[in-house]
């Protein structure tokens, strides 16, 4: 610390020894009470397929798909519960996707719209689109579940996917309320 001739002279703090004293109100306050249970997590449905797992500074995040459902009408067409958990926070949509090698897509709700992405499996996965592939193949492709989709470009054309469909997203607006 500097000092000054027109400032009178302060004697330096301890700052090692101040420093838990100043922290101790913000570590008790950021503590459970005493007493208290720690919050659980959430219950994983049966069937849960784990796409993703990893710690972030807000808990664990997980990525996965359980109850996937064949529309009776289509035989590409798959309905499926999509599980997106942050800590204690879970967030469950219901996608429906198209497994044929002409359309593969994904439809998901975000709020009171609708998207819908046209998809091409095998083809270019970047941080854009991952999460569409991810997905599509664990519901289309199941053993492929977890995978990383970036490295399935021979697995799909050798399953008949061409790998050169154009990708493109289509928002549907909700109604006003």
């Amino acid at each position: 610390m500097l000092t000054s001739p027109l400032l009178p002279w302060r004697p330096q703090l301890p700052w090692r020894l101040l420093r838990p004293a100043l922290l101790a109100p913000i570590l008790l306050a950021a503590a459970p009470p005493v007493g208290a249970a720690p919050k659980a997590p959430p219950e994983r449905p049966p069937g849960l397929v784990v796409l993703e797992e990893r710690p972030s500074p807000q808990g664990l995040r997980v990525l996965a798909v359980y109850g996937v459902r064949s529309d009776p009408a289509s035989a590409d067409v798959r309905r499926v519960q999509l599980w997106q958990q942050h800590g204690h926070e879970v967030s469950l949509s219901a996608d429906t996707l198209n497994c044929s090698a002409t359309a593969p897509l994904r439809m998901t709700r975000e709020g009171d719209r609708w998207i819908v992405r046209e998809l091409n499996p095998g083809g270019l996965v970047t941080p854009v689109n991952r999460l569409d592939h991810l997905v599509w193949w664990a519901v289309c492709h199941p053993e492929q579940a977890g995978r990383d989709p970036a490295a399935l470009g021979g697995l799909a054309r050798e399953l008949g996917y061409s790998g050169t469909l154009p990708e493109s997203e289509q928002v549907l607006p909700g109604r006003a309320r």
